[in-house]
């Protein structure tokens, strides 16, 4: 705490992994974490049994506590909620509230609530947001993933001073990142996550001395990180091989691309683009099949699979893949079968 410029009271507003490593690193700098807002727990695992989020169970582990309105807004579908998240704020007395990943809107009257001058004559800070990327580029729920899956050679944080728009609001500190070319969304997630938690801390330690200056977004170069949906998930034969490869990456955790073969949908986890001329093979066509890689024609070129996993299986290298499922060439890989009803 001797490193602290002023030590701040903060409600910290966040649900999964990338939030949590920012709120241990508050909570590390020695700032007093008044209260947690976390998404409520959702079922999860083979018993569906409810979880709680991963910043929910830091807060239980140390002692904060835990705030889990369905919603915020004081006329919607959660009025209670939103009135006992909305006390659960003013008893907090915060200087600031620190937002990542959280998945609610904040509405107006938290950035209300959240300004001036509170208890103590101390001027609160509002409410500052941590984003995965360097906005205008990539508003929205999904930043990491559309980065990859875009080609982006670079991506990055900025803490922001929210307003009531999407991402909208003035930049108080950015620092760049690279995409390496073999970053998944999981590698890439983490370090973005590192990087957040350690610019968030310094951004509150420049605020206390006066030292951070908003800077307005400008208006060009903005793009939407829009939600990733399941559908996205099956690989499309026809594209050129590269878009296919980030795709894979992109979507590595979640939802996991996927293709047809011989009636299964299989995952593919790992892949690269091959050399080599594809010609007179169909898109999706087998062209070769071995313990280095099942190599696929796509549009102009050919994508190397590397690691994959069959239904109810476990993710595998291809050298295992293909003992246990060998493949003929010209064997066709194709969108995976559509799920069956249940009647």
């Amino acid at each position: 705490m001797s490193a602290l410029q002023r030590p701040l009271r903060i409600i910290f507003a966040g649900t999964p992994e990338f939030a949590r490593v920012a709120l241990a690193a508050l909570h590390a700098a020695g700032h007093t974490i008044a209260l947690v807002m976390s998404q409520p727990d959702r079922p999860a695992g083979r018993g569906m049994k409810l979880q709680a989020s991963a910043v929910k169970q830091f807060a239980i582990e140390h002692g904060i506590p835990v705030s889990q309105p369905r919603s915020l807004r004081l006329e919607g579908k959660f009025p209670e909620d939103a009135a006992l998240a909305r006390q659960a704020i003013a008893d907090a007395r915060a200087d600031v509230m620190v937002v990542a990943a959280y998945g609610l809107i904040l509405p107006q009257w938290v950035l209300d609530d959240m300004g001036g001058v509170r208890d103590g004559g101390r001027t609160r800070l509002g409410c500052l947001n941590i984003h995965g990327s360097l906005l205008p580029r990539w508003r929205g729920a999904a930043p990491i993933h559309r980065a990859i899956e875009s080609g982006d050679a670079q991506t990055g944080v900025t803490i922001m001073q929210m307003d009531v728009g999407l991402d909208t609001g003035d930049m108080l500190l950015t620092q760049a990142l690279p995409v390496a070319q073999d970053d998944t969304t999981a590698t890439l997630h983490d370090k973005v996550a590192a990087l957040g938690a350690r610019m968030v801390v310094q951004a509150l330690d420049l605020a206390t001395q006066g030292a951070l200056r908003p800077v307005p977004q400008p208006s060009e170069g903005v793009t939407y990180a829009h939600k990733i949906e399941k559908d996205e998930a099956p690989i499309r034969w026809t594209d050129d091989a590269a878009c296919i490869v980030r795709r894979i990456r992109a979507f590595n955790p979640f939802p996991g691309a996927t293709t047809g073969l011989r009636g299964e949908a299989i995952k593919v986890w790992a892949a690269h683009v091959g050399a080599g001329s594809v010609a007179g093979a169909a898109h999706g066509q087998v062209i070769a099949a071995g313990p280095e890689g099942i190599v696929v024609a796509a549009h102009e070129s050919a994508v190397v699979l590397t690691a994959l996993q069959r239904p109810g299986g476990k993710r595998m290298a291809v050298a295992d893949f293909v003992r246990g499922m060998p493949l003929e060439l010209g064997e066709r890989l194709d969108m995976p079968p559509a799920p069956v009803p249940v009647a």
